[in-house]
């Protein structure tokens, strides 16, 4: 895929025509160029929100645009202090490559990314800034995993929510707490954060169902219709099993979301809405599974909470009758010898 599709795949159309012909949606320019169809919104990064946008895109750009992004994630502020002519030769790249990698990660030219860069820099010169811990290694004694694992996740997690457009979660908690289905795709480690999902949204009364098996995903998104909602959870962005049903249910009228560590991939085609999660450094130790599902996992919590929030007059009771359904597996059990 090109880099000026990456580009143009961060950013999807709001609706489109359903039939089993449809091709992907155009790019979010030729939408703004007329019609009435709405465009999905993008916040613009703060200091905070570009160290996590640098870390979660870099390894999805292509090879020069990594190297403007490496440029800025480890000297912002030399490179604040450059033009866009002067980045671009300290990097070996062009002007253009320059600008195509700051609206990549979220700004709408160079200028913003600069000052974007100034503040970081301000945040590291006052300590504010996360500090990188080290990989986990073979012989660390548990103390040290216990402790290296809990600071990566922490930033995955502040990575995440910084790094999260939130009128896209707004947009797509609107869709779900109205959805008379919701159905969610996801297999091996993406598919226990599905589940997790599918089953908070069952104990606040909603129909959802968790699909880990491809064919049944994909007869199952062949119901769906407009007023339904389809969620795939996919950090690469190219999961075969998890893409296809969306795509059809996407055909099929319905709303769909991608929550995704790769903004850009093609999962994203098929996306109304899409929530870019983050993750940690990998290791041998510690592949992209593990931090992937962290920040899955606290995408998918903010989903319920504010599903939960618009619909508390039947969320409540629901939940509450949940917990009384279960309440006798909860008691304890006498003893015996």
């Amino acid at each position: 895929m090109s880099s000026d599709l990456k580009e143009n795949f961060a950013f999807r159309p709001g609706r489109r025509p359903a039939g089993p012909g449809t091709q992907p949606p155009a790019p979010r320019a030729a939408a703004e160029s007329g019609g009435s169809s709405p465009a999905r919104t993008t916040n613009r990064p703060g200091p905070t929100a570009l160290a996590a946008k640098v870390r979660t895109m870099a390894p999805s750009m292509t090879r020069s645009m990594q190297r403007v992004a490496e440029a800025v994630a480890s000297d912002p502020a030399g490179c604040a202090q450059l033009t866009v002519t002067g980045l671009a030769e300290r990097t070996g790249t062009s002007e253009a490559t320059v600008v195509r990698t700051s609206r990549l990660l979220g700004y709408p030219g160079y200028r913003d990314l600069r000052l974007a860069l100034a503040g970081l820099a301000a945040q590291q010169e006052s300590g504010a800034a996360p500090a990188v811990t080290a990989d986990i290694v073979v012989d660390d004694p548990i103390a040290d995993v216990v402790a290296k694992l809990a600071l990566d996740e922490q930033q995955t997690l502040a990575d995440t929510a910084a790094g999260l457009d939130v009128a896209q979660v707004e947009a797509a908690v609107a869709a779900m707490a109205t959805a008379r289905r919701i159905d969610v795709y996801g297999v091996g480690a993406s598919g226990l954060v599905s589940q997790d999902l599918a089953q908070k949204l069952l104990r606040i009364g909603m129909v959802a169902h968790s699909h880990a098996d491809p064919h049944l995903a994909v007869t199952n998104a062949v119901q769906l219709r407009a007023g339904d909602v389809a969620v795939a959870i996919t950090h690469s962005g190219r999961t075969v099993d998890v893409i296809e049903p969306l795509r059809v249910a996407f055909d099929q009228g319905a709303t769909t979301i991608a929550i995704t560590g790769r903004p850009d991939g093609e999962v994203a085609q098929y996306a109304d809405h899409v929530l870019t999660t983050s993750t940690a450094r990998e290791s041998e130790l510690r592949p992209a599974a593990m931090s992937s599902r962290t920040s899955q996992l606290l995408v998918v919590d903010c989903l319920f909470i504010g599903v939960a929030q618009r619909t508390y007059e039947t969320a409540a009771p629901a939940l509450s009758a949940s917990y009384e359904a279960l309440a006798h597996r909860h008691s304890p059990r006498p003893r015996t010898r």
